[in-house]
């Protein structure tokens, strides 16, 4: 692979959607040019996309009676503030 290692052929992945080939690709580059900093960003931005989301702040509602009381506790929450 060090031979088609290109950071055209990075590019080409991502656009195809193939991040953690892209990723490997311009990692290999990054250790053959540790200075240069466009690869450096490239690879930064790839590990972002390849990291686990956080996790919601509210589990999924799963019923109709949670999504109900969801709402409510936030119209009275609505009503308190402009009482306020």
């Amino acid at each position: 692979m060090d031979r088609i290692a290109t950071k055209t052929l990075a590019e080409i992945y991502l656009q195809q959607g193939y991040v953690e080939e892209a990723y490997e690709i311009f990692k290999a580059l990054a250790e053959k040019d540790p200075h240069n900093v466009e690869i450096k960003h490239r690879l930064e931005e790839l590990v972002e996309k390849l990291s686990p989301s956080p996790p919601l702040a509210h589990p999924p509602l799963r019923s109709r009676e949670e999504k109900i009381r969801f709402l409510e506790k936030w119209l009275t929450n609505i009503h308190k503030r402009r009482r306020g």
